[in-house]
């Protein structure tokens, strides 16, 4: 596998985690009072952009290399929004939650790795 494809896998997933927080910024903003629906808007359509590029980044990886490359890439996608939600919406995480993202990236680097 290239390097430029393991670098579009990142990406991938990047843009996954990015899509899924802005949504659920913007379905926060749906419960508040007055309801801030400029920034509800260009949070939900920042999401669908992101997942919208993901989508079809995601479709052109896996018309070039072989699904059971490119597949453990997709166990990114846990750890970055674990580490996303706990960076950009202030959510806690317990020490279990730590060593849960670390074996997955270690189970990812040996997947990738063979």
């Amino acid at each position: 596998m290239s390097a430029l494809a393991i670098t579009f896998c990142i990406v991938c997933q990047f843009l996954l985690v990015i899509g899924q927080l802005f949504l659920k910024h913007a379905m926060n903003g749906v419960d508040l009072t007055p309801r801030p629906w400029r920034r509800v808007i260009w949070n939900f359509a920042a999401g669908v952009g992101a997942l919208t590029l993901w989508f079809f980044l995601w479709v052109g990886l896996m018309q070039q290399s072989a699904l059971s490359r490119i597949f453990p890439f997709e166990g990114l996608n846990p750890a970055l929004l674990v580490l996303g939600a706990w960076i950009f919406l202030k959510e806690r995480l317990p020490p279990a939650a730590w060593v849960g993202v670390l074996m997955i990236c270690v189970g990812i680097g040996l997947v990738t790795a063979s």
